[in-house]
């Protein structure tokens, strides 16, 4: 027996709706053996990592504050996932994003002007997609994959925020850590609630998610996208310009992942530091995945995702589970999110293959006998 992988002539869209539901599901019945192989009470760990972090109002503002770099990203990376342009280095365009705002609130850390953090937040958005235009130039120019270059590029950008802070940017006053001055009051995010880190950059985000919806249903280039994902070849029989269309997804998502930066850096840390991201950038592709890449999808898909950040901590602290534990949890969620996905379209059929006859002898060709 053999097992076959068969399109299937018609998939159900329902089932294509309730993949990100079945796949939550599943993660979560994977949660029960995998915390049982680690020793740990299921429920109770599992009531500690999705449950218990929802049950304070300091938890509930914790998880707007990780869900906005998500949602962000995985807005603009929903765009350009729906056009087959793939860009996989929001991490790096994250940090040049930090890097362009945190470096105008090092230049005037001294600053009560109004106009700072609007400075900031304009030059964050131009910093995430001044990388990436990057590769949206070798791709529209040289026909280089966008996945490797933007990539790439993700560990240079680490690399100049670890050089900027070690050196020229470094804290005078800072006891020769690795990290910047403060950024003044005018450079943060205004808090919205009392003793929480939820800041303003969660406004945004939402203000983004009604943008996007706005963009991608009303607006033409929100048509051309759907277009180009779902039949290229008419695309191209109507004229859409393709190259333009990279261009528009790979800076919408490299200003959306600057932005994410900035709201990092001026929002809970307040300065420049080594590491500004646990891996936002490439956990947001999980999210647009996860929100089937529509701008509401992604929003509940973000506070999914950031549940398991939240999630983590608190069952490291509680129950003594490893930091790992996160990133188990969210590469689970992918694994069963693809597989419901693929199982949506396919079928598996198993197929008997024939058994193999007996092998017929040959008689040798008149010259080859005479040869012999």
């Amino acid at each position: 027996m053999a097992l076959r992988l068969e399109r299937r002539a018609q998939h159900s869209q329902l089932m294509v709706t309730l993949s990100p539901v079945i796949a939550i599901l599943l993660t979560l019945l994977s949660g029960i053996v995998i915390f049982a192989l680690l020793g740990k009470d299921p429920f109770l760990s599992l009531y500690t990592f999705f449950v218990l972090p929802l049950t304070s109002l300091y938890g509930l503002t914790e998880l707007g504050v990780k869900a906005t770099p998500l949602i962000l990203i995985g807005i603009g990376l929903s765009f350009g996932f729906r056009a087959n342009v793939w860009n996989i280095g929001a991490e790096g365009q994250l940090t040049l994003g930090a890097i362009f705002g945190g470096g105008l609130g090092i230049a005037f850390y001294d600053s009560d002007s109004a106009l700072l953090l609007p400075a900031m937040i304009l030059a964050g958005v131009l910093g995430g997609m001044a990388w990436a235009a990057i590769p949206a130039w070798l791709k529209t120019r040289f026909n280089a994959n966008e996945i490797l270059t933007s990539l790439m590029l993700t560990y240079v950008a680490v690399l100049l925020l670890s050089y900027l802070v070690h050196g020229p940017w470094r804290d005078p006053d800072g006891y020769n850590f690795p990290e910047s001055r403060m950024f003044s009051e005018a450079g943060t995010l205004p808090l919205l609630l009392e003793a929480s880190r939820l800041h303003l950059g969660a406004v945004i985000a939402l203000l983004v998610v009604v943008a996007a919806w706005v963009l991608l249903t009303k607006a033409l280039i929100g048509f051309q996208l759907r277009v180009v994902g779902l039949a290229p070849a008419a695309a191209r029989y109507v004229g859409f310009r393709q190259k333009r269309l990279i261009w528009f997804c790979l800076l919408f998502s490299g200003g959306l992942a600057g932005l994410a930066g900035l709201s990092e850096v001026a929002g809970p840390i307040g300065q420049l530091t080594p590491s500004i991201s646990p891996g936002y950038g490439f956990t947001a592709i999980i999210v647009a995945f996860l929100g089937r890449l529509h701008p509401v999808g992604v929003l509940f898909a973000g506070l999914v995702m950031a549940l398991t950040y939240i999630g983590g901590e608190a069952a490291q602290i509680e129950i003594g589970l490893p930091a790992a534990v996160t990133g188990l949890f969210q590469g689970v969620l992918l694994f069963f999110l693809l597989a419901c996905d693929m199982l949506s379209t396919y079928r598996i059929r198993f197929v008997r293959q024939p058994a193999a006859g007996p092998v017929a002898s040959v008689k040798p060709a008149a010259g080859e006998a005479a040869a012999q």
